[in-house]
């Protein structure tokens, strides 16, 4: 930190997970950390094991002994203003500073490599420090998901001076950051909450396109909606594989092969004059090519070899929570996904199809926030249509109060309780008497299911073998 006199550094959200980054980097730096959360979790359970404090009921007591003069707080939105703890640090004359501003003067001090987009930021953000992590570069990391490869949100390089940045458009964010390079995935509009409409969230992304140093490397398709005089970084174009169609992106796949649960494919660099054969995807899901060309294309331009790049690329294990197969059976299989908005659901069904396209596909979402169930129903009920049963739990409100009228019901399908979720999918598959492919989707707490999902169909899979067996 630029303020010398820090000693202290209180998180208020500190189970969030960008938060918890934050937390773990400064603990590695020598900083006392702490924080609170409204409730217990997998990652403030981690934090407490590696010595972070973390309290759970919003009591002022326990942050009497800071003092103002030498304690740094930082806040998240979905910590409220009101909350008890947040007013006693207003009122004793803390400094306080959102994530994203301390974040920002990380990216100050680093020369940051920064993933924005709608979609697929985390996972195209996590294979770009594994393939800098893996390689003789080097980098630090600040991820926005927990990286199956590290079981870790934070990589920590002190002896290199680049940071790969998960940049996170809500409420602006990302205009605190000083990039040195960037990749935008995409600029499908989100978060009408914050930005009001289409058009202003994509203002949002021409700012931040112009606060990037040196180059930018976009999705070819939103190349145009972030041309504008205020860029004064290189514009490099990529995509997952070309029609042939339009101007020749700098970077893309081809020769794409997937057979018996592999992905391979070349990478051609227009914009380097070369193509590197024969690459390996770790995690064999579709959507993944185009992660991967992105993440590739900022890897190369800061050094990385291709054959680091080759051996990284294979060995690259995913992001918890994004297409994790959990059950892989002849007669279920079970997957989980962050997908939260229509695009994104879109495309993890298409990704599930593609892997079991003879089996019956059982969707279940929770939708995320009451003003995005709201601003999104239609495109949720056209991408949700794909799945042939739907499933739907109720509203995960995060941050937001309910609104009149807002409610699952909106999109279609049957709501469940969470409770009664997995004697429900269990019946439904019972009955259904077939193969069938499970995927649960949110941005939630839908997570927390998981391993009793998990469990309970790994069980049903015994008791139907065994019930094959004796017939």
């Amino acid at each position: 930190m630029a303020a010398e006199h820090i000693k202290d550094i209180y998180f208020l959200g500190i189970g969030g997970i960008g938060m918890s980054a934050l937390a773990r980097y400064f603990h590695t730096k020598g900083y006392h950390v702490a924080g609170y959360d409204r409730t217990p979790s997998p990652l403030t359970r981690e934090l407490e094991s590696e010595g972070i404090k973390v309290i759970y009921v919003s009591d002022i007591h326990s942050c009497e002994s800071l003092s103002p003069s030498d304690t740094l707080v930082v806040r998240t939105p979905a910590v409220p203003e009101d909350e008890p703890i947040s007013v006693w640090f207003h009122e004793h004359g803390f400094r306080i500073l959102k994530r994203a501003e301390v974040l920002g003067i990380v990216t100050q001090q680093e020369r940051a490599l920064c993933v924005a987009g709608t979609h697929g930021k985390t996972t195209t953000s996590t294979i770009l420090a594994h393939l800098l992590h893996e390689s003789h570069v080097g980098t630090n990391a600040f991820l926005g998901g927990i990286s199956n490869n590290y079981n870790s949100n934070l990589l920590i390089d002190p002896d290199s001076n680049l940071v790969v940045v998960e940049a996170d458009e809500y409420d602006r964010s990302f205009h605190h950051l000083t990039p040195y390079m960037s990749v935008i995935t995409s600029i499908d509009p989100d978060h009408l909450d914050i930005y009001g409409t289409p058009e202003s969230y994509r203002e949002g992304f021409e700012k931040y396109a112009g606060l990037v140093q040196d180059t930018i490397v976009v999705k070819a398709a939103y190349a145009s909606a972030i041309t504008h005089s205020n860029i004064k970084a290189q514009l490099l174009t990529y995509c997952g594989q070309w029609d042939g169609q339009g101007r020749r992106p700098d970077f893309y796949a081809s020769d794409i092969c997937v057979e018996d649960g592999h992905i391979r494919f070349n990478l051609v660099c227009t914009a380097l004059g070369k193509t590197i054969t024969d690459l390996s995807l770790g995690v064999p899901i579709w959507v993944n090519i185009e992660n991967s060309v992105a993440a590739m294309a900022l890897a190369l331009l800061n050094g990385v070899t291709e054959s680091e790049i080759r051996t990284a690329l294979a060995s690259f294990s995913g992001v918890y929570r994004r297409f994790n197969i959990h059950v892989n059976t002849p007669l279920i299989a079970y997957v989980d996904d962050y997908a939260h908005h229509p695009t994104e659901l879109e495309a993890s069904i298409q990704s599930i199809r593609r892997l079991y396209p003879t089996r019956r596909i059982i969707g279940v979402f929770q939708p995320h926030l009451y003003t995005r169930t709201r601003d999104f129903a239609e495109g949720f009920r056209q991408a949700l249509s794909k799945v042939d049963k739907l499933v739907l739990l109720p509203i995960y409100p995060a941050r937001e109060l309910p609104i009149p009228g807002v409610t699952s019901e909106m999109i279609g399908g049957n709501v469940v309780q969470k409770k009664d979720l997995i004697p429900y999918l269990v019946n439904e598959i019972t009955s259904y008497g077939q193969p069938v492919a499970v995927i649960t989707l949110g941005a939630g707490d839908i997570d927390r299911l998981v391993p009793d999902i998990r469990d309970a169909f790994l069980q049903l899979n015994n008791d139907q073998r065994r019930q094959k067996h004796r017939d």
